[in-house]
């Protein structure tokens, strides 16, 4: 089965959480707080597996987790970060953001890797919120939550030549007479259900791959048929081969043929279809004469090359292959995207925050003083003080006293509720 669609989820993992310790050791008096900072989670790596040719494996496992880091704990001990998690993917994956539809990376390169979400980071432990007047700090800073993302890959063939045509042209039966490939053949339409590739070698040793791409019809771009399915693999290509019946045994008119399958390219991609192509006319040795006429015709009207062929008797394959051969050494390989714009997905601090009034309950939402307040312990003074410092450098304190909040009054953050006092 070929997979070149599909969507999966992936997260980096959580922090781990500072610890609250002290110092209680023998001989040793007033030793001080000694809590640990949580370890780092993991984070979300995809990288080109050259062993991988389809994403089959992503129809069935739908979820992917790297692991989050170890709490801390006393004596200073940082607990351990989480594993990194990496992803294998065929060379040629895109992957993109579900959300906003952006393209995050494009791997098309071999040994690419390339990091995507990173992992929370771990929480302090209490050893680094002691100072002068607050010598025995009873909290510490929890770790941050990792990131989850829905994303989609989607896999393009590299191929340095696509083959082109209506279903039955003799696109298959070229392929496999040029390369060791062994695509179905068979007298009847759309027997190539999914791309085919094949590595041609040519006589003086160069080598190339076709991309057999399955029969494109009229609607293609707009999804008819095999449609956009197919269609996003002729991208890759820098040289595409336009097979044409020219036996008349299908009762097709090559003209129409032509315009119709270009017609859906510019559809489709208007920098596809200024894409370099050869024509190539197809079961020469049952040609109707009229019919390859009419196709020479408009070959020299679009100032394009024609190539007669007959794939069962060899007539006019070499002489194309060497064509191809000599036109790949010009053509330069072009990147589909821009990877400058490759994106990282990271928790940011935002001073950012909301505050919300129904009756005599404030509710204040925003990252910042969200994590803030994971960091409080509620049953210790100087905690709490901690806190409403850090509130009033945050501006919340300000912008609360400005909505009018009074004594009594109840602020709620995340699940907790304080009430106010002056």
């Amino acid at each position: 089965m070929f997979t070149d669609y599909t969507k999966i989820i992936i997260k980096s993992g959580d922090g781990g959480n500072g610890a609250i310790s002290f110092r209680r050791e023998k001989y040793v008096a007033a030793g001080g707080p000694d809590g640990g900072d949580g370890g780092k989670g993991g984070d979300v790596y995809f990288k080109v597996d050259k062993d991988k040719n389809t994403l089959i494996d992503f129809r069935y496992n739908k979820k992917y987790k790297a692991t989050n880091g170890e709490n801390g704990s006393g004596a200073k001990c940082s607990g351990k970060s989480g594993n990194d998690l990496y992803i294998g993917v065929p060379k040629g994956t895109i992957i993109k953001d579900v959300e906003t539809g952006k393209i995050i990376v494009d791997l098309s390169k071999d040994g690419q890797e390339e990091l995507i979400l990173k992992g929370g980071r771990g929480g302090r432990g209490n050893q680094h919120f002691a100072t002068s007047t607050r010598q025995v700090p009873r909290f510490a800073e929890d770790g941050e939550p990792g990131i989850e993302k829905e994303i989609i890959l989607e896999l393009k063939l590299l191929a340095d030549v696509g083959l082109l045509g209506f279903p039955n042209v003799g696109k298959s039966t070229f392929l496999s007479r040029v390369t060791d490939a062994k695509p179905k053949i068979a007298n009847y339409q759309f027997t190539t259900l999914e791309p085919n590739l094949g590595v041609v070698k040519s006589k003086n040793g160069d080598s190339f791959v076709i991309a057999d791409i399955p029969g494109i019809i009229e609607g293609a771009s707009q999804g008819v048929g095999l449609g956009l399915q197919f269609l996003r693999h002729v991208e890759r290509t820098r040289l595409l081969l336009h097979l044409i019946d020219v036996s008349g045994i299908e009762g097709r008119n090559p003209t129409e043929d032509f315009n119709t399958i270009n017609e859906e390219l510019k559809n489709y991609s208007e920098k596809l279809s200024k894409r370099k192509q050869i024509i190539v006319a197809t079961k020469a040795d049952v040609q109707n004469e009229e019919l390859y006429g009419e196709l020479e015709k408009l070959a020299k009207e679009k100032n394009m090359e024609i190539f007669k062929i007959s794939s069962v008797t060899g007539e006019g394959v070499d002489a194309l292959l060497d064509r191809v051969s000599e036109l790949l050494k010009t053509l330069p390989k072009e990147e589909l995207y821009d990877t400058d714009e490759k994106m990282v997905y990271t928790l940011e601090d935002e001073d950012e925050f909301t505050i919300t009034k129904e009756k005599n309950v404030f509710t204040v939402t925003g990252k910042k003083v969200e994590r803030l307040m994971r960091r409080i312990n509620i049953d210790d003074n100087e905690s709490l003080y901690y806190l409403h410092k850090g509130l009033a450098n945050l501006g919340i304190e300000a912008e609360l006293k400005k909505q009018g909040i009074k004594e009594g009054d109840i602020v709620k953050i995340l699940d907790y509720e304080l009430e106010w006092y002056e």
